[in-house]
């Protein structure tokens, strides 16, 4: 097998015609440089100098071999360059997502991620958080924006991305409604929420339950999109993250419940294994975080500003569900 040190001895003994010369720009001793030199011949199983000339000449396999050696031991120096900088990362980033992030501030990350690493490529995954996980810990996914808490904590690292704040929101047409009595619009109208798999299906089945609704009709929907607009063609009591649906609220199309007791947060992470590039990993997560910060005050923003016209409605919380002595909403 060759060796990098015998291939450098011989390439500087080439370069600089002698070994007393190779030996100096190598810091070893002179013997050290003809044994390195020896050890390679004897792999090769050629002689690759001619030792009696001055200075000292490649035979003619060794002309040959030469630019072999070099070549090796140029791609080496590069190979190793990935390791004294992150911004030279170059390998396609397997980069699992959910769905919410996808549609809010993942376009900017992509943006300054790429502009960063000017050379790198996404593979984009967008899933469920259980889904993108199990696919992390089996090396399918390098980095994931998700929801934690499915994978054992010495195997992972993670940074904590901004929360996202839950509404729930109704189609203008369901106003009047919500003044009847709780029981009565509870039972025209059913609740709409992420599929049965996504940890805010679980959030809200125990959020309800807390409000005395012990039996929701909830339709459970795989895409963030599609929730928003079954809500706005009236199907239901969406349960959907504010910022992605601020434009709606505020054009009117759709109106946001105010709720005694908020709804849970969706928090997220940005997740990486351990055995994973972790100088490269950490930055992208920082990056990450940042993006996530900086959306959400903007939204924050916008939402509280005196120019912001969202309707809120307030449902009839009169009566208790039938077999609940909670309050309902």
């Amino acid at each position: 097998m060759l060796d990098f040190k015998e291939l450098e001895a011989f390439v500087w003994a080439v370069k600089l015609g002698s070994f007393r010369k190779a030996a100096v720009r190598l810091h070893l001793t002179q013997p050290s440089v003809s044994e390195r030199i020896s050890r390679l011949e004897a792999t090769v199983g050629e002689l690759l100098l001619e030792r009696s000339a001055r200075p000292v000449q490649p035979t003619m396999r060794g002309r040959e071999f030469f630019l072999h050696a070099e070549r090796m031991l140029s791609q080496r120096d590069e190979a190793m360059k990935l390791f004294d900088s992150e911004e030279e990362y170059s390998a396609p980033l397997r980069l699992g997502t959910i769905e919410t992030i996808a549609h809010s501030w993942f376009p900017e990350f992509m943006r300054q991620l790429t502009e960063r690493y000017p050379r790198l490529t996404i593979e984009l995954t967008v899933d469920y958080s259980p889904t993108l996980n199990e696919r992390l810990i089996s090396n399918e996914l390098d980095i994931l924006l998700a929801m934690n808490g499915y994978l054992p904590p010495k195997q992972i690292e993670y940074e904590a991305l901004s929360p996202y704040e839950m509404g729930m929101f109704v189609s203008p047409q369901h106003a009047e409604m919500l003044n009847e009595s709780a029981e009565a619009w509870c039972k025209k109208l059913p609740f709409i929420s992420f599929g049965k798999l996504a940890r805010p299906y679980e959030e809200l089945v125990q959020y309800l339950a807390e409000q005395g609704v012990t039996h929701p009709r909830i339709h459970s929907v795989s895409t963030l999109m599609t929730i928003a607009r079954m809500t706005m063609e009236g199907l239901g009591i969406g349960a959907l993250p504010v910022a992605t649906v601020l434009d709606e609220w505020r054009r009117g199309e759709l109106l946001r419940l105010a709720l005694p007791v908020p709804l849970p947060a969706m928090n997220y992470d940005v997740i990486w294994r351990r055995a994973n590039h972790p100088r490269f990993c950490r930055g992208v997560g920082r990056l990450a975080q940042q993006t996530a910060i900086a959306y959400a005050h903007a939204r924050r923003v916008e939402m509280t500003s005196a120019l912001f016209n969202g309707h809120w409605v307030q449902p009839s919380a009169s009566l208790t569900t039938p077999d609940a002595s909670t309050p309902l909403i």
